[in-house]
């Protein structure tokens, strides 16, 4: 008998599970990383944030914790056009859009920040440096020299596609494995061929479409939460699935704790798509700054320097415990973290290793299988 474990995802990864944990940037911890690979699946950690130093030194502390393969995500595109810096003009029109805000929290308006995004090229060359089993990567597919090298150093390759035509893309480029991520799926919405708002199909919707149109190893990510996720992913073609919002509500994540807590509540259940936080359109749970600055989203900077300028606020804001100012990225399955067995929350969702196991377990069941 064929077990729904037993996929070209997982040979090619050497992995028990074809089960991802979701990159993250700013949730991912080596802990949580480890504990994913530990009980037979592919842990990630979100490198986008991190300067080449960081990087390879993330990997180490992953490596202190598992012997098992992990990988490390990176964004193809850092910056986009006139979003690597603030210029006066951007400063001003973001800081009247804003102030009333900082005024609520009683913040001081910070100055106009000057930083630099990432070289994208530079983080590349210490995550290959590292050597991670996977280099998976959004918003973008790398160049040529960089995919071989990846190969040359037997780094398996994945890259995210949002529509059928991205994934095509990956594939004629050599990439090795291609995450289809659907709209529902929390965090940015890695868009590279066309507008994120032009390119929002269904998870369910995608899988098969990209599954018909190439020939390497799909994974599914968006709106995969539990068994059943998994199950009507592998039955529509998928070799592997990415659980992103699921592992960022464990205890092991390092989403703070107030986001974490909101996971599990009622109003989980209610997401939404906005620039406000980033400049680039991602999806969280619906609050306050994101409903706000919806009618103002032609004004706000673009990517990062939107975040640059938001950053003070967020930090206000959780130091204050309030949530209606923070980015608190969740898919729209979020609302399954807690209806398990007749809506009874069980805890081991808040572990990550329990978590694994009850995906496992569930994943079996629907499939007929003993555990």
């Amino acid at each position: 008998m064929v077990k729904w474990s037993e996929t070209e995802v997982t040979r090619r990864l050497n992995i028990r599970y074809p089960i991802i944990q979701g990159p993250f940037g700013g949730g991912s911890t080596a802990t949580l990383v480890a504990t994913v690979s530990n009980a037979g699946g592919l842990g990630s950690f979100g490198a986008c944030d991190l300067s080449p130093e960081r990087i390879i030194r993330v990997a180490k502390d992953i490596r202190a914790l598992t012997d098992k393969p992990f990988g490390l995500n990176l964004w193809v595109s850092t910056a986009d056009p006139e979003g690597g810096r603030v210029d006066e003009e951007t400063y001003r029109r973001s800081v009247k859009l804003l102030a009333p805000y900082y005024d609520e929290l009683r913040i001081a308006i910070p100055p106009r920040p000057v930083m630099v995004p990432h070289n994208f090229d530079d983080q590349v060359a210490a995550l290959i440096e590292a050597r991670p089993a996977v280099f998976s990567f959004v918003f973008g597919i790398p160049s040529k020299q960089i995919l071989r090298t990846c190969r040359h150093h037997k780094i398996v390759t994945a890259g995210v596609a949002t529509t059928v035509d991205e994934a095509i893309a990956l594939e004629n480029e050599g990439v090795d494995v291609i995450v289809a991520s659907g709209f529902e799926a929390g965090g940015h919405r890695p868009s590279f061929l066309k507008p994120a708002a032009e390119s929002l199909t269904g998870t369910f919707a995608l899988i098969p479409q990209v599954v018909d149109e190439v020939r390497i190893p799909v994974v599914a990510a968006g709106g995969i939460a539990d068994g059943r996720g998994i199950a009507a992913a592998l039955t529509l073609g998928a070799q592997g699935v990415q659980i992103g919002t699921a592992f960022l509500a464990c205890e092991e994540s390092g989403a703070n704790p107030m986001h974490r807590k909101l996971l599990f509540e009622e109003d989980a259940k209610y997401t939404m798509l906005s620039r406000a936080y980033s400049g680039r359109l991602a999806r969280s749970l619906s609050n306050r700054l994101g409903q706000d600055l919806q009618v103002h989203e032609p004004e706000l900077a673009k990517y990062p320097a939107q975040s640059w300028i938001v950053a003070p606020l967020k930090a206000g804001a959780i130091a204050q415990g309030r949530s209606d100012f923070v980015s608190l990225w969740a898919g729209q399955a979020a609302s399954l973290l807690r209806h398990r067995k007749a809506n009874d929350l069980i805890a081991g969702q808040r572990n990550a290793r329990d978590l694994f196991a009850t995906l496992v377990r569930e994943t079996d069941e629907i499939f007929g299988l003993p555990s």
